[in-house]
């Protein structure tokens, strides 16, 4: 049975809460810039990640540890100029948070006054909850993330599913319950089998958001670069693409390029 939409004037995380309360899917999507969060924010959706992804997708790099907090900064603060509805959450990135929870409260801070973002995410679980409770405690609101962690990529060694074993399984049903009561209002689940997920979501009261984690948790999260297929060597099964502008730019460009070498561009109406 369908959901009826409630619409916000801007989300919250409060609204979030209400959501899930209510059964109404949360849709979320990463954003980088400007340009892009004033498209996703224009297209009503209610979270835009502004994921340390942008290590990957803006900057090329293997892994996202590469990002620092002051580029994390820069990448939020063009966010935040441009929307008017979503609620913008951060990343605090690699290094910022977990060696000690007052560096995690410093950079937090930094994110909260220098980006305008209105909110954090931070990944691990009972590893950083000192951490995730100093912020709190500043009155900072924190997302979790559980699951395939990226920053944790040497540690892993790879990205395969996780929570596939009954130990590990445990042990993120206790991290996302401890998240919970430590005042988290809302938490990632990364690559983990659905009905983990879905478990998890059933045993929390606050928004579970799923990246490559089934149907049965209260929202989903894709890189807005891979769904609108700017992007094309990543393809793993949790992905949708809903255009494919890697080939539809590349003949754009292409086309530019041709009408410059003929002579069509600029034509008689294209100048003064």
């Amino acid at each position: 049975m369908s959901v009826a939409k409630k619409e916000y004037k801007r989300v919250t995380v409060k609204s979030l809460v209400d959501m899930k309360k209510r059964g109404e899917k949360i849709s979320m999507l990463t954003a980088y810039d400007y340009t892009m969060a004033k498209i996703v924010d224009g297209a009503g959706i209610d979270v835009i990640l502004v994921g340390d992804s942008a290590s990957n997708v803006m900057a090329g790099h293997e892994t996202t540890l590469p990002i620092t907090l002051d580029q994390m900064i820069y990448h939020a603060s063009s966010v935040v100029r441009a929307i008017h509805r979503a609620l913008v959450v951060v990343d605090l990135p690699f290094g910022s948070y977990q060696s000690d929870p007052k560096e995690a409260l410093r950079s937090a801070i930094r994110i909260m006054k220098e980006s305008g973002g209105h909110a954090v995410k931070m990944e691990g679980g009972k590893e950083v909850k000192d951490s995730i409770k100093r912020i709190l405690h500043a009155g900072i609101p924190v997302m979790g993330h559980l699951g395939l962690t990226p920053q944790s990529i040497y540690k892993f060694g790879t990205y395969t599913v996780r929570a596939k074993e009954e130990e590990e399984a445990i042990q993120l049903k206790e991290d996302a319950l401890m998240l919970e009561r430590a005042g988290c209002f809302g938490i990632v689940l990364e690559k983990i089998p659905a009905k983990l997920a879905q478990e998890v979501a059933e045993s929390v009261s606050i928004p579970v958001i799923g990246i490559g984690a089934g149907n049965g948790v209260d929202g989903q999260v894709l890189v807005t670069h891979d769904m609108i297929g700017m992007t094309h060597e990543f393809n793993p099964r949790f992905l949708r693409r809903y255009m494919n502008l890697y080939e539809e730019m590349t003949n754009a460009f292409t086309q530019y390029g041709a009408d410059i070498k003929s002579g069509d561009f600029p034509n008689d109406t294209e100048q003064y």
